[in-house]
């Protein structure tokens, strides 16, 4: 199954890279292949500076070898050898309007047969659209409800407690979904799980066309954009101080560059910055809490 999983995990990174070239015209993704020392490598596939994106990236990874003792210890895991596949993505866009996305999907093995897949997707406006929120949740809500192995209600908790910055008091965004560690010891579970996970890496482009779509053309100021930069702020606090996915990425020995393609290109941080009551801006804010019950908002 491994030899399944990675192929179609390929399969995924071309129809996303090929989907995202179509209404970011006028650049293309570059592809750098990397091979890890200890075992395994990847395809990276970036996009800078585009009409529509500015910085993005949609990673393909298949790593293996012996287990590295942080990650041992973190995953209270026996000494064993390992195998993880995945894909990876991350999106900033140009214009302030549109929102950034991630999601990331990936296979975990270790020697002794312990599997489990993890992952997830979200949403990072930097000005929260009540619309697009709503949209974006419940095509969530409906992939997991064509399967009986995902739960919306659980995952999206999930999400909302792992994007979360303690030291901001703040969510990261509007949340998603995320999971991890699932697994079952019957095969025909094992396939239902991949079939959820296939359910949603293919639904990702669809839906993040749609927001784009509603979006890229809007107009914006250079206040707006300087937001943008603000928010993305936020974002890269997350990524370095919190992300698990980094954290493991480097403990494994993976490849750096691919590791922390998830940073924008441009960022800010100001110091005590407090939007205007009333604003654009404060309104987001109020948003970006725990718990936020998007599918009944509408």
């Amino acid at each position: 199954m491994k030899t399944e999983i990675s192929t179609q995990f390929k399969r995924l990174q071309d129809q996303i890279c090929i989907g995202l070239e179509k209404i970011n015209t006028d650049s293309k993704f570059s592809e750098d292949l990397w091979d890890r020392p200890g075992g395994g490598g990847g395809r990276s596939r970036n996009l800078s500076d585009g009409n529509v994106i500015q910085k993005g990236g949609v990673n393909f990874s298949e790593v293996k070898g012996k287990t590295p003792e942080l990650v041992l210890k973190s995953l209270d895991l026996p000494p064993s050898d390992f195998y993880a596949t995945g894909i990876s993505i991350v999106i900033h866009p140009l214009n302030p309007w549109v929102p950034i996305i991630h999601m990331n999907v990936r296979y975990f093995e270790i020697s002794d047969g312990t599997y489990w897949f993890g992952g997830g997707i979200d949403l990072t406006p930097h000005y929260v659209i009540e619309t697009d929120a709503v949209f974006f949740h419940k095509q969530l809500k409906a992939i997991c409800d064509q399967h009986n192995i995902s739960n919306y209600s659980q995952f999206k908790k999930s999400a909302d407690d792992y994007f979360f910055m303690p030291h901001r008091n703040e969510s990261r965004g509007i949340g998603g979904i995320f999971f991890d560690r699932l697994s079952s010891k019957e095969y025909k579970e094992k396939e239902k799980i991949w079939q959820f996970i296939l359910s949603l890496g293919n639904g990702f482009l669809p839906i993040y066309i749609e927001l784009i779509s509603r979006n890229k053309d809007r107009p914006f100021t250079k206040a707006q954009k300087d937001w943008q930069y603000l928010r993305r702020g936020r974002y890269v606090e997350f990524n370095l101080v919190l992300d698990r996915g980094t954290k493991f990425g480097l403990d494994t020995n993976g490849r750096t560059e691919s590791i922390l393609m998830s940073l924008p290109p441009f960022a800010s941080w100001e110091y005590n910055h407090n939007p205007e009551p009333e604003s654009l801006e404060a309104k987001t804010l109020t948003y970006l809490v725990k718990d936020f019950d998007w599918i009944s908002h509408d």
